[in-house]
């Protein structure tokens, strides 16, 4: 590993002018390239100390033994060289974007003398226009059937091609009219180049035109009385109209337009492309690529925008991309894509109207694409079992942990504070095992005290089970207090079974069959017992606080065959009891992808739990609380006073008036609302008016001081000290 002090230039050195800088490792490979307004600047935030450095960008400069640079003009021109360089190098730490498959396109090969429609994958060749790309190759060749009704352009490959005009007969495309057959001469290659044209310009959007053209010439040929002639058109226009049909409308102004949407997580980012012509989706792709460095959303869209448009010219680029973040700065980007198509071109974020909902229909398909990676990566068994042997490694295990559970903390501002507990099995989730808990031992924020009492209760009930089935392997641990939980503790269960074996050392799989080989960790009717299964691994959500507290009520529960980590999110280190310095797996290590799936699935448990906690307090009412009052009769309460501020201000003999309400009941609804103190006014600060009570015609709230309207938003959980 270099020093990044032993190369570094002198401050007077280097040029406070635009260029693109190259890092160079010991061999002289290049591993980065990167663009800089001001190159002295740029370089300067790479040789800090190395403390306050991104772990990536770290560990780039200390890979690297050498950086260069060289000075241009302009910062269009610095992203013109970063993006040659990029190709030429290929370096290590640039992000790189991969294709999920290599997406198929419409091609006509307008350089050759008989220009030809073809499907075309790979790389982009001169002298050939492309429509697309298409999510299949089946899709073009239903669009072209379609089209060669009135476009009647060349098909066939060049032997094809060649064999028919050695023998002065068509191909069949040729007889049954959907090919113009130039290979006979039928017509001359100019009118075929023509041909050729308008079917490009077709596909390009310019439908109109031609539909117009063919609807006149239909209603001429019927006027002329050849009755053929304009039934053969006006099939012609109807193929034109399905094929149009296959692109539904998105935008009504026919607009011209790429739209690219972003999905990200801490290492990997989805892109997805959307290419609207006239108006329609004529084409879509996406990539997935690996974050190696630290990067913003902007920069994203910027190195997307070089992988779209690096090679293109002319319309190929539009007039209009839209974004999700503008690159910083973007007037050099928006300049560098102009000279590309040789006009203006709009680069811009959506605020409203059809393209924005167009906008959220590609971020979702990004977001499905992201998930969609990280499912297939999931379910690979191979996979899996690398990433359970990594984890068993970094952390000195005995044996790979083939059941992982995972524990967040969640709150809002120390409000409706609750945990989760999700299960991972050999890799992939068992939902039916998950558990929620209420924190119930204090009030207020302290993520590491309910962390240590989630623990604790989780673990003091798994001892109950075993004490209760008397399966103690070397008699009863000792420990502080064997107290076991109510039921309450646990999430609603879901029927399911335990994969793995009684023991919790790593007991082999029942052969994919998904039923639990020892009958001591299940009930009667088969289900697993609550809490009887124990990990062979616990993860915190959280640092070195989350996961002492884990640790010592393990101990206090005498517990020392389970290993305890925790993940901490703003760096992705896996901390270890006991330890000053972090457990740092490499960026690609199939390890810390797992970990970070369980740690999310946890996170989103957690948070799920604790919105459904707090929309149920906000929409709590006084009446909740009368023993036998259901929702149809709290609900005729309401419709009856209008609020519960004027029920409450009723007599007994008033509420026996609501159908279904007796005298006794009534009693005892006047009996809970004298026993809850009226929330107090609101008033107005500007004018000092006394408003009305914000429980007038509608069920009182618990949430927010007397007075204060109840926030309706959901601001950002705030859920621990690693967040």
């Amino acid at each position: 590993m270099a020093d990044p002090s032993s190369y570094r230039p002198r401050p007077g050195d280097v040029p406070d002018t635009p260029g693109v800088y190259r890092f160079r490792d010991e061999h002289r490979r290049v591993i980065y390239v990167g663009k800089a307004k001001s190159l002295r600047q740029r370089l300067a935030n790479y040789f800090q100390d190395l403390a306050g450095l991104h772990p990536r960008t770290r560990s780039m400069v200390t890979t690297a033994a050498s950086v260069e640079w060289t000075v241009v003009s302009t910062e269009v021109e610095a992203l013109q060289l970063e993006y040659s360089w990029i190709k030429e190098y290929d370096p290590r730490f640039n992000v790189k974007y991969r294709d999920d498959k290599s997406y198929p396109y419409l091609a006509v090969t307008m350089s050759d003398q008989y220009p030809r429609v073809q499907v075309m994958r790979g790389h982009k060749k001169k002298g050939v226009r492309y429509f697309g790309p298409y999510g299949h190759a089946w899709a073009i060749r239903d669009t072209v059937d379609l089209l060669l009704r009135v476009f009647p352009v060349r098909t066939c490959s060049a032997g094809v091609f060649k064999n028919a005009r050695r023998t002065g007969r068509p191909c069949l495309l040729g007889y049954i009219g959907k090919c113009s057959a130039p290979c006979v001469d039928r017509i001359s290659d100019e009118e075929h180049r023509e041909l050729a044209e308008e079917f490009c310009d077709f596909m390009t959007g310019r439908t109109g035109t031609y539909l117009r053209r063919l609807e006149k010439q239909m209603m001429e040929a019927a006027e002329d009385l050849q009755y053929e002639r304009a039934a053969r058109l006006r099939d012609d226009i109807e193929a034109l109209k399905k094929a149009m049909e296959k692109n539904a409308v998105v935008l009504a102004d026919a607009t011209d337009a790429d739209l690219i949407a972003v999905a990200e997580d801490e290492l990997e980012a989805a892109v997805q492309i959307f290419h609207v012509r006239g108006g329609r989706v004529r084409g879509q792709r996406g990539w997935v690529t690996d974050k190696v460095e630290e990067i913003t959303t902007g920069a994203l869209v910027e190195h997307a925008l070089q992988q779209l448009y690096g090679e293109e010219t002319g319309d190929a680029v539009p007039k209009e991309v839209l974004v999700p973040a503008l690159p910083d700065p973007v007037a050099p980007v928006q300049e560098w894509l102009t000279v590309r198509r040789g006009s203006n071109v709009s680069l811009r974020i959506p605020q409203r109207g059809d393209k924005k909902a167009l906008m959220e229909t590609v971020q979702r398909n990004a977001l499905q694409a992201l998930a969609l990676h990280k499912t297939r990566r999931a379910s690979d068994l191979t996979t899996r079992s690398r990433a359970l042997e990594e984890i068993a490694e970094a952390l000195d295990l005995d044996s790979a942990p083939l059941r992982i559970e995972c524990y967040d903390i969640s709150h809002l501002q120390g409000d409706d504070v609750v945990a989760s507990m999700v299960v991972f099995e050999d890799g992939l989730q068992r939902k039916s095992e998950y558990r929620r808990f209420q924190i119930k031992g204090f009030a207020g924020q302290d993520d590491v005290r309910s962390m240590h009492e989630v623990i604790t209760r989780r673990f003091r009930r798994y001892l109950a089970e075993k004490e209760r089935t008397g399966e103690w392997a070397d008699g009863e641990p000792e420990r502080t207090d064997r107290t076991a939980l109510d039921d309450a503790d646990g999430a609603p269960r879901v029927g399911g079974t335990t994969v793995l074996t009684a023991s919790g050392t790593g007991g082999a799989l029942d052969g994919g069959s998904g039923a639990p080989l020892a009958s001591s960790l299940t009930e009667d009717d088969g289900r697993p017992k609550r809490f009887a299964y124990p990990p062979q691994l616990v993860v915190v959500d959280g640092g070195q606080p989350q996961v002492a507290a884990a640790q010592r009520a393990l101990d206090e529960l005498g517990i020392d065959d389970i290993a305890v980590c925790g993940l901490a999110k703003r760096l992705e280190e896996v901390w270890l009891p006991g330890d000053d310095d972090p457990v740092v797996l490499p960026r690609s290590s199939e390890g810390l992808y797992l970990l970070q799936r369980i740690r999310d699935e946890a996170h989103r448990f957690a948070i799920t739990y604790q919105r459904s906690k707090r929309a149920k307090r906000i929409r709590s009412s006084p009446l909740d609380d009368v023993p036998g009052l259901g929702e149809t009769r709290k609900q005729a309460l309401i419709k009856h006073f209008g609020s519960v501020k004027k029920l409450r201000s009723a007599t007994i003999d008033q509420i026996c008036e609501v159908p279904g309400i007796g005298r006794k009941t009534a009693e005892t609804i006047a009996a809970a609302l004298a026993r809850t103190a009226p929330a107090a006014p609101a008033v107005n600060t500007a004018t000092g008016e006394i408003m009305d009570d914000v429980e007038d015609g509608a069920p009182e709230t618990t949430a927010g001081a007397p007075g204060e309207p109840v926030p309706t938003g959901a601001p950002d959980e705030r859920r621990g000290q690693e967040r």
